[in-house]
């Protein structure tokens, strides 16, 4: 008895193949637009913030978080009071992922905020401080301080992000600096700063930038 053989023919097969071409490119370049998007995100972090400094200090005079006359600047919401031997000094002192309320760089966002330079809440009181300091596109937080948070970087200001996936902080480097994690304004240390300078870690070799790893980007103003 004679049977017919069934079975996908080189055409069927080849448009197939096409299609999972194409879902796949699609794929990859929906990636591409979304790590793009991120990127444009951080740059417009790190570019902000040297605009509510000078914002602040040419309408008050003073450095947002280090001013003394913050509640008569910006009115009685600034309850952030940081330490006064440290007020007035013309640094942006604490870490710039400061949790602490004696410190000026928690202080420095709630007073951008009642001066209208910059969005967000500006309730920082025990229960809301954590929902209120400011995040980047990647949960991690941004900030800026007077320290030098990475070794060799020069500045008076160095606005930092942490969490930052190593592909992303790349792209952060060559897009705002020398492509160059580890030279430049631009640089990139481990996650998870605490008050102590990093150091700079290269694009290849030992300690090198690794993709899928998070870490603190951080540029100097």
């Amino acid at each position: 008895m004679k049977t017919d053989a069934s079975g996908f023919t080189l055409v069927e097969i080849a448009i197939v193949l096409v299609i999972i071409g194409l879902l796949l490119g699609g794929v990859l370049k929906g990636q591409e637009l979304v790590n793009s998007a991120k990127v444009k995100n951080h740059v417009g972090d790190f570019k902000a913030v040297p605009l509510f400094i000078y914002g602040y200090q040419d309408k008050y005079k003073a450095l947002p978080g280090d001013d003394r006359a913050a509640a008569t600047h910006v009115g009685a919401g600034a309850t952030l009071v940081p330490t006064a031997a440290t007020l007035g000094n013309g640094r942006i002192d604490g870490n710039f992922n400061s949790e602490a309320k004696s410190d000026e760089s928690l202080a420095f966002w709630q007073q951008v905020r009642l001066a209208n330079l910059a969005a967000g809440a500006t309730d920082f009181s025990d229960a809301a401080i954590a929902a209120s300091v400011p995040r980047n596109a990647d949960g991690g937080r941004i900030g800026v301080q007077s320290a030098v948070p990475i070794a060799g970087m020069a500045g008076t200001y160095f606005v930092c992000s942490d969490g930052i996936p190593g592909r992303i902080a790349k792209q952060i480097d060559t897009t705002m600096d020398d492509g160059n994690t580890a030279t430049g304004s631009v640089r990139v240390g481990a996650h998870g700063y605490a008050g102590t300078m990093l150091a700079a870690l290269p694009l290849t070799g030992s300690g090198a930038v690794v993709d899928d790893a998070p870490y603190t980007v951080c540029a100097a103003f």
